[in-house]
């Protein structure tokens, strides 16, 4: 039968579907996801963890075929898409290829940003940034941006460079990925993996690294690696290069060796995470060069490097040379507040960020001298950012407070190592004790929460506290309590 000549003027039926939606659920969807890019990047990650967590469910994605219990896939979801780390089975014989490569994506999805990685799809596609999305990837390089409203243009990187920062994040990514697996490549086959295996557990490994995720494709882990200082050292080049965040990486690709010329972003990121590497590893020697478990049976120059390695990776990268669980309760708690504080904004860490507590402590120095102002490399910091700054500190303290208490009631373990563990979810780190694997399913399903507002929940809050930044043309009464 020929077609009428005018069904193909007729709607299609999802046209008709949109067409006839419920107003009113059309314009909450509308309000949803164009009020607030922050509100939107929630929205999608919780799109993704669902599209991840399907795909880890089916059959293919398991080495024996069986289909993965739930809790675990959703679980592996998250710290994928998260770029956490912690995981529930074995990530070296759990997954199959397929598998492998669906966690591959996935971290590499999740350490761009959702809002990112958006952008930079609409800017290949379109060839041209609007407003909306240039606010938008704006947005995941400072949080005081994410509300939309207005925002003073000397703040970290302004709408005119967001084309360019988007050009730098995704080359940067490319080429820095491909120099570490390049670099990795020989460590691997002298250290006994096939070399067509090899093939894909060097690229495995630079986006675990440069994504600050610390998922091992072999099992062991490190371990047969833990006296490689050149593999170690260019993985420890990788989670560097991934936690000082794409802000301070344009910066040095624009400003190169000009320090005058960086941003005060850019200084106070570098400066504290250099400060945070060695604080931490000669923390850590002290504390276990007498420890038979972790480095008291090596000699001193390997117990020296292991230190700065374990202090680079509870910054954020999430990799192991040595048991973690052998740790000292003391070198726990050390290795929680260095995870804690994490890596840079718009990083691939997580953590409060180093730029907030570069901030506060900033503002501690400058109520000590009694200066009227915080100031930096003579710049003055607003108080619109100290706000921001202790805002994020509660948020995850609180955080941290809650999920600990939760999870180590369920568990009934020892509190240190359910805190260790905690912080590691809130942080992305990845680390851990040794009781993640088998807590029960409501621990995990705590932790996996957890895991998410640690990635996503500080941003929401930073933009939140920036959103309520408002103009008043009156002042109260002043009355000071006494604190302290």
């Amino acid at each position: 039968m020929m077609p009428r000549p005018d069904d193909a003027a007729r709607p299609s039926a999802l046209a008709h579907a949109l067409r006839t939606w419920p107003p009113a659920a059309w314009d909450w969807f509308r309000e949803f996801t164009t009020a607030s890019p922050a509100r939107f990047a929630v929205g999608v990650y919780i799109i993704l963890i669902a599209l991840f967590t399907a795909l880890l469910s089916l059959p293919a994605a398991a080495a024996d075929g069986v289909r993965t219990p739930f809790v675990d896939a959703v679980f592996t979801a998250i710290s994928t898409v998260c770029v956490t780390g912690l995981s529930t089975v074995d990530m070296a014989t759990h997954w199959s290829a397929f598998g492998r490569v669906i966690i591959y994506i996935g971290v590499n999805v999740g350490a761009l940003g959702v809002l990112t990685l958006a952008s930079i799809l609409g800017l290949v596609i379109s060839k041209r940034l609007g407003l909306r999305a240039k606010l938008m990837a704006a947005s995941d390089t400072n949080p005081l941006r994410a509300h939309g409203g207005p925002v003073n243009e000397g703040q970290t990187v302004r709408l005119g460079e967001v084309g360019p920062l988007l050009a730098t994040i995704a080359v940067s990514t490319l080429i820095i990925e491909a120099g570490l697996a390049v670099l990795m490549y020989p460590s691997l086959v002298i250290g006994g993996v096939d070399p067509l295996r090899a093939l894909w557990e060097a690229p495995y490994y630079a986006a675990m690294s440069f994504t600050n995720t610390g998922f091992a494709p072999n099992p062991g882990g490190l371990e047969p690696f833990q006296h490689d200082y050149f593999f170690l050292t260019v993985m420890m080049a990788g989670v560097f290069l991934g936690s000082i965040g794409f802000p301070v990486i344009y910066t040095l690709a624009r400003q190169r060796w000009h320090v005058r010329q960086w941003s005060l972003h850019a200084k106070l990121t570098i400066i504290t995470t250099v400060l945070l590497f060695v604080i931490g590893a000669a923390v850590f020697l002290a504390l276990e060069f007498d420890n038979p478990k972790t480095f008291g049976d090596r000699d001193a120059w390997d117990t020296l490097y292991q230190s700065f390695f374990l202090s680079a990776m509870t910054r954020s990268g999430g990799f192991s040379t040595i048991d973690i669980g052998s740790l000292h309760g003391s070198s726990l708690i050390v290795g929680s507040m260095l995870m804690f504080v994490g890596g840079g904004s718009a990083s691939t860490a997580g953590g409060i960020k180093v730029t907030t507590l570069a901030v506060l402590a900033l503002a501690v120095w400058s109520e000590a001298k009694g200066r009227p102002s915080v100031q930096a490399f003579g710049r003055r910091i607003p108080s619109d950012v100290q706000r921001v700054a202790l805002s994020v500190v509660a948020w995850g303290a609180t955080l941290v407070s809650v999920s600990t208490v939760t999870i180590a009631q369920i568990t009934q373990a020892p509190v240190v190592d359910v805190l260790f563990d905690v912080i590691s979810a809130f942080a992305t780190v990845g680390l851990s004790s040794g009781l993640t694997e088998g807590m029960p399913d409501l621990a995990k399903y705590v932790m996996a929460a957890t895991m998410l507002m640690g990635r996503v929940g500080t941003v929401t809050l930073a933009a939140a506290v920036a959103a309520t930044s408002r103009s008043q043309l009156y002042a109260l009464p002043v009355e000071r309590p006494i604190v302290g």
